[in-house]
């Protein structure tokens, strides 16, 4: 197939970097979406969201003449929809005592929707939004087959989920390996040719269905991996031992590689996607369900880290550093650390953040500061709940001339304890509780 003009439906943290990409290898590319704030920003020359290489390579594209945005879809030679799926916010389902999340897919209908009055034979339809395993044959497939044409017959349909690293976009779209599942074998060589244009790393072909299931495989892997981490740092804390410590010994072990544990798990994939399993099949998930149950409630054990600090929370001022759900990014979607705040100001206490990848975020009932020094100045505690490099590297002795805080919290192990305490800090690491007297001061 040749591939001359191309639309993304969802200009987000996927849908964006792949439009100006295929744009840099010479397609022409529509770049759609609902959102006016986002069309008007692109047709500026500026971007609304912040990854490294993401600013020069949509200028470059837009200059190029091959990149143009616009609210609707136009006729084209494939179709990418990267829209998020994010959950319903009261929506839950219910299988013998579990009670789980359900995938809000109404932003992917109405991608597909867009599609119909464009759609002819010969076509290429790609869905990247991570989805419940049968989305494209089961929702997309009938879906496009409102305009009298079949898929895997008149029109090409695939599944091709992004397997990106925020801060890393860029250049893991070209080098990472790319997995097209067709809904026929012809559906996922069309997907192949696509792909091909800018994709160096292994392109490999299956079926839509194992597609949908490799994304969530991944995610979840994971997901279950950091829950029995967080698992350790609740019981290194209930049995006095340095969680940290205790990882990086058994970590020694040629088959072992526990990960790190922290505030939570966030983002839209890893906090998303392994209960996509559970609503498919609630019945088989046991392991995936609870392990989601402890991510989700460890963000009540860090707020119990610092009530052991501070002893109470009910009017101390506590300066949060980061927001994000992960270092070195400005997502703030499904962050831990969003609601680490909301269950320390539910105890009483007066929160200050300071996100530097997000400074001007608008969130209710979070009170953002303008800078570090307006967030710890007046602070009782400071607390690491992001791993930023600029955070990991902060010099203890400069803080200490900047606040009153004489506690910090670390929650991510971004820390070094020695250097906090003989700045006059009390260091309370989250899974630390091997000696609380060397905490205290004496």
């Amino acid at each position: 197939m040749k591939f001359q003009k191309i639309c993304v439906i969802g200009l987000g943290y996927i849908g964006l970097p792949t439009a100006s990409t295929f744009a840099a290898h010479g397609v022409n590319v529509l770049g759609v979406d609902i959102n006016s704030h986002i069309i008007e920003t692109l047709n500026r020359g500026e971007i609304h969201i912040h990854e490294p290489g993401l600013r020069e390579e949509v200028t470059k594209a837009i200059r190029s003449g091959k990149f143009r945005v616009a609210s609707k879809p136009e006729e084209a030679d494939a179709f990418i929809i990267a829209v998020p799926t994010p959950f319903h916010e009261n929506k839950f389902g219910e299988y013998n005592g579990m009670t789980y999340k359900l995938a809000d897919m109404r932003a992917v209908i109405s991608a597909a929707e867009s599609i119909l009055p464009f759609l002819k034979k010969g076509n290429l339809v790609v869905l990247e939004s991570t989805s419940p395993p049968r989305t494209t044959v089961d929702l997309i497939a009938p879906l496009l087959a409102r305009t009298g044409l079949e898929a895997g017959r008149d029109f090409h349909l695939a599944y091709s989920p992004e397997r990106v690293l925020p801060g890393q976009i860029m250049r893991e779209l070209i080098e990472n390996a790319r997995v097209i599942g067709g809904v026929s074998p012809q559906s996922a060589e069309a997907g192949k040719e696509l792909y091909s244009i800018f994709v160096q790393g292994q392109i490999i072909q299956t079926d839509a269905t194992t597609a949908e299931m490799v994304k969530l495989m991944e995610n979840t892997y994971r997901d279950v991996n950091i829950a029995i981490a967080n698992e350790f740092s609740r019981l290194a804390d209930k049995f006095g031992v340095d969680v940290w410590e205790a990882i990086s010994i058994a970590n020694l072990h040629p088959r072992v590689k526990i990960l790190s544990p922290g505030p939570g798990v966030g983002g839209h994939c890893i906090s998303v996607d392994p209960w996509f399993f559970v609503e498919a099949a609630p019945e088989l998930t046991p392991l995936i369900y609870h392990s989601r149950q402890v991510n989700d409630a460890q963000p009540h054990f860090v707020v119990d880290t610092v009530k052991r600090a501070l002893v109470t929370l009910s009017k101390k001022k506590i300066a949060v550093l980061g927001l994000a759900y992960k270092p070195d990014v400005d997502d703030l979607r499904e962050s831990p650390a969003n609601e680490v705040v909301h269950l320390l100001q539910d105890e009483g206490a007066q929160v200050k953040v300071w996100e530097p990848f997000k400074p001007d975020a608008n969130l209710p009932d979070i009170q953002m500061a303008s800078s570090l020094e307006d967030a710890i100045k007046d602070a009782d505690a400071i607390m690491l709940l992001v791993k930023h490099t600029e955070f990991s590297q902060l010099n203890p002795e400069e803080i200490a001339k900047k606040t009153k805080a004489r506690i910090a919290i670390d929650a991510v192990n971004g820390w070094n304890s020695e250097a906090w305490k003989e700045s006059g800090f009390q260091l309370f690491h989250l899974g630390d509780n091997k000696s609380p007297a060397v905490n205290q001061k004496s």
